[in-house]
């Protein structure tokens, strides 16, 4: 089960609606049915946001992979000279920050918080 398909069942299980469920969690409607539809991507922070205001709490797990990375890759990789491979290295880790600040900019955009009125249900 996915990000969307869990909460999406979690809250109509819960007999809730988008609406409640933004209002207990501190965000929109939109935000919800946006990750609902899964045109974002949701943090596990926020996922685990979600769930809480749900009264439930996602658990993360992981297991060992049956085999090791690739074999083949990996004689081919150490075949390469050494500045060669330190210059893949820098690449990578190049590439792996963009991404990491394109997703930080993702999640400063992703649920914006929502001011609580007089009058709001929740």
């Amino acid at each position: 089960m996915n990000a969307p398909e869990l909460i999406r069942s979690t809250r109509e299980r819960l007999g809730l609606s988008q609406r409640c469920l933004a209002l207990r969690a501190g965000t929109t409607q939109a935000a919800v049915s946006r990750i609902e539809r899964g045109l974002v991507s949701p943090t596990f922070a926020t996922l685990r946001g979600l769930m809480i205001a749900m009264g439930e709490e996602p658990v993360l797990s992981a297991r060992r992979l049956p085999n090791d990375w690739d074999p083949a890759h990996i004689a081919s990789t150490m075949k390469r000279p050494v500045e060669e491979r330190l210059a893949l290295a820098l690449s990578w880790n190049r590439m792996a920050g963009g991404l990491a600040a394109a997703g930080r900019a993702a999640r400063d955009t992703e649920l914006p918080a929502v001011k609580h009125t007089a009058g709001d249900d929740g």
